[in-house]
């Protein structure tokens, strides 16, 4: 039975109601400073996330339920409307043309990160939990930086949206991986999780190019709102089944966007678009709120020797896909420019560690460090490629020209 809240008696508390809208209100005010100088909003809503989780007198409880619920959604709505970009001929094809800039972004990006773990004393664990949380791009963050450079159109675009394809689909069987070597679950039960992760990406790619102009019934004549309703609903209810599968939420959003193409998916996205901005805007504030800054010191210099080197290699894979697009140099720097933030991905990996508690807290505090450094200058890096690229291109050069043989 549906119970009511009697007046008087309110079903949540006031002082979360409050700090919630406060927050609302300082992201507001961080987007328009961002808007104001040209920039994108998501490295202002990291740092304000920190601010206000570390701040004396200023913190934010984000250790309940509610922020966190919010935070997830926005992870969901951010996939969901990567899926809805593409049908799933364009993901295939952009597979195939980007297997060699993909396996060389896994190899590159993983590597520092096993390493650093192993180095640590980490052990096996360690070295597949870090090789992560520096392999994978933060999707959301790049669609985020796309949205507001208005980058959607450019010829590099495509080549990134490949990389990042590739990434969470290497997602789905590397996650239940992770989770058996940190439980310690039996190779059996370890088997039957990465099996079924690979079999739903399989169907769900075999859908999606097999019936690429198929509309489920429930989506035919529908109003925008109904419709808005029903995608957005299927993409949190194929997450949270996800979830109890040990699947990742994230890419079974993502999948869900996927399936969905044409008029209805060109509807869905211009309809959740308001309300990915709001929810994006607390995940990403949420990665500054929950992390503890008094645990940085220990890791910092780990943490930058790892964001050296991974930028650098996250600006090779991203030169590599977009070698054969127009725009020269400054559109390889875009590219490498929007792979180098990591995100949502690598944050479900540190919160499955620490929930584990196989690895030492140092593990989340270099994890956090890492992503909150590489989040904020990943945009940063985005906003001045362009003209690095074009001074690139325009510099003086004191060689000859070379001629290349017909």
């Amino acid at each position: 039975m549906l119970h009511v809240a009697a007046a008087g008696s309110p079903a949540v508390d006031a002082t979360l109601l409050l700090e919630f809208g406060v927050l609302l209100v300082i992201l507001g005010v961080l987007a328009r400073v961002a808007h104001r100088f040209g920039f994108s909003a998501v490295p202002f809503y990291l740092i304000g996330g920190l601010i206000l989780g570390n701040a004396p007198g200023l913190e934010v409880d984000a250790q309940g339920t509610f922020i966190p619920i919010v935070a997830e959604l926005g992870v969901i709505l951010l996939l969901l409307l990567l899926g809805l970009e593409y049908s799933g001929r364009e993901i295939v094809d952009h597979a195939r043309r980007q297997k060699g800039p993909g396996a060389f972004d896994l190899l590159a990006n993983s590597l520092p990160g096993a390493a650093m773990g192993l180095a640590f004393g980490w052990g096996v664990a360690g070295a597949i939990a870090l090789g992560g949380v520096t392999y994978i791009s933060s999707s959301g963050i790049v669609s985020q930086v796309v949205k507001d450079l208005r980058w959607r159109r450019n010829p590099e675009t495509g080549p990134v949206v490949s990389i990042l394809v590739i990434e969470d689909l290497v997602m789905a069987p590397y996650l239940p991986v992770l989770t058996v070597v940190l439980t310690g679950t039996g190779l059996i039960a370890g088997l039957i999780s990465v099996g079924v992760a690979l079999m739903v990406v399989a169907v769900v790619l075999i859908v999606a190019v097999r019936r690429s102009d198929w509309t489920p019934r429930i989506f035919r004549g529908a109003e925008p709102v109904g419709l808005l309703l029903v995608v957005f609903g299927l993409a949190v209810a194929a997450a949270g089944l996800a979830t109890r599968l040990s699947f990742s939420s994230a890419v079974a959003a993502f999948l869900v966007g996927l399936l969905l193409t044409g008029e209805v998916a060109e509807v869905a996205r211009r309809r959740l678009d308001p309300l990915r901005e709001l929810l994006a805007a607390v995940f990403f504030a949420y990665f500054g709120l929950v992390t503890d800054v008094s645990e940085f010191p220990s890791v910092l210099l780990p943490a930058l020797l790892l964001v050296v080197v991974t930028v650098a290699t996250k600006f090779a894979t991203g030169w590599l896909a977009s070698r054969t697009v127009e725009g020269g140099t400054i559109s390889r720097m875009r590219a490498g420019a929007l792979l180098a933030a990591r995100g949502e991905f690598s944050v479900i990996i540190a919160g499955l560690v620490a929930v584990s508690g196989v690895l030492p807290p140092q593990f989340s505090a270099l994890a956090a460090a890492y992503v909150i450094i590489t989040a904020t200058i990943g945009p940063l890096l985005a906003k001045y490629a362009e003209p690095i690229g074009w001074w690139w291109d325009q510099r003086p050069s004191k060689a000859p020209e070379r001629r290349t043989l017909a």
